[in-house]
C-alpha cells in the first residue's frame, strides 16, 4: 500500500533537508503528487511553528491588554478550537514589523507551544497530528515531512526537559499511532561519523545558528545536567541522543529505513532513495 506520509529524520548536519527535498524530486519523477513539508513551515499541516497557545481564560486577559487596532489584528490570526485559541503570532510579527507591543511579544514567547510543559505540549501535538490524520486519509497526496515525528518529542523531552527515555519514547509512539491511518514511511538519514557531519554543519551554517544550538543543547535539561558546555559538550549532547533515536528507531512498527548520507554524493545518494521510494510506492505493479 502507497504510504500516504513519508517522515525524515536524522540527527543534525545528516542532510534530511537534503533527503526530504530529493524524495520531493523523485516524487514527480513517479507522477505522485506529494507536498513536501520542511522544517519551519509557518502552514504545516500538523505541527505547530509560531504559534501560541492560550485557554480562553488567557485569552481574553491578553486581549483585554492590548489597544482595540492589536485586538483585531490578533484575532484575525487566532484559531478558536472550543476553548483553545492558537494565536499565529509569527506570522502576524511579520506582518506588523517592529510595531509589536513588548506585552504582546512577552506573552507570545511564554505560551508558545514548544515552551509549554511537556505534558501539555504532547497532548496539543497528538491532536493536531489526529487532526492532521483525519483530514489526509480523504486525500491522494502524499505528505513529506521533514523532523517533525522524531526531532520534536526528542527536543523537547530530553533536550529542553530532561525527561525519562520513556516518556519520550512513547510520546513518537503515539504520533505514530494517530498517524498510522496514513501508512506512513519513516527514513532516517544516517551518518558515519555524528562529530564529523555536525561540525560540518557549524562550518557551513551562520554562526548564530550554532551559538543558539549550543547554548539550547548545554544550558537547560540533559546538557545542564550533566554539565557539558560549549561545542565538545554539544556533541556529547547528541551522541547521547543519537542513542535515544535509535531506541525509538527499533520501537516504531511502522515502515522504516535507514539511509547512509555520510559521502554527501547527491547522485549516488539519489538513486538509493529513488530504489526506496520505488518500491515503498509499488510502481512496479
Amino acid at each position: 500500500m502507497r504510504p500516504n506520509l513519508i517522515l525524515i529524520e536524522g540527527l543534525p548536519g545528516s542532510g534530511k533537508s537534503t533527503t526530504a527535498q530529493l524524495v520531493h524530486e523523485i516524487m514527480k519523477e513517479l507522477n505522485i503528487h506529494s507536498q513536501l513539508i520542511l522544517e519551519g513551515n509557518l502552514d504545516h499541516p500538523a505541527d505547530y511553528d509560531g504559534v501560541a497557545y492560550f485557554n480562553k481564560v488567557e485569552y481574553d486577559e491578553l486581549l483585554n491588554a492590548l489597544d482595540r487596532s492589536f485586538r483585531d489584528l490578533v484575532n484575525e490570526r487566532t484559531i478558536r478550537l472550543g476553548d483553545n485559541c492558537f494565536l499565529e503570532y509569527r506570522k502576524l510579527f511579520n506582518e506588523l514589523g517592529s510595531v509589536v507591543p513588548d506585552d504582546l511579544r512577552q506573552a507570545c514567547a511564554s505560551k508558545d507551544i514548544y515552551e509549554l510543559s511537556l505534558g501539555q505540549n504532547r497532548k496539543l501535538i497528538v491532536d493536531r497530528w489526529k487532526q492532521f490524520a483525519e483530514r489526509a486519509v480523504l486525500g491522494s497526496d502524499t505528505y513529506i515531512f521533514e523532523c517533525c515525528f522524531i526531532q520534536n518529542p526528542v527536543t523537547m523531552g530530553m533536550i529542553k526537559y530532561g525527561a525519562d527515555e520513556e516518556d519520550v519514547v512513547s510520546y513518537v509512539l503515539e504520533l505514530a499511532s494517530a498517524a498510522e491511518k496514513l501508512n506512513p514511511l519513516l527514513i532516517y538519514v544516517d551518518q558515519n561519523d555524528l562529530d564529523h557531519s555536525f561540525r560540518k554543519a557549524v562550518d557551513e551554517r551562520p554562526q548564530e545558528w550554532s551559538e543558539g544550538f549550543i547554548d539550547y543543547y548545554t544550558n537547560q535539561g540533559y546538557g545542564k545536567r550533566q554539565g557539558y558546555e560549549g561545542l565538545e559538550g554539544t556533541i556529547h549532547v547528541l551522541n547521547a541522543r543519537s542513542e535515544l533515536e535509535q531506541i525509538i528507531f527499533n520501537r516504531l512498527s511502522i515502515a522504516k529505513m535507514k539511509v547512509n548520507n555520510s559521502s554527501f554524493d547527491r547522485d549516488h545518494y539519489k538513486r538509493i532513495l529513488t530504489g526506496i521510494i520505488t518500491e515503498r510506492m509499488c510502481v512496479n505493479g
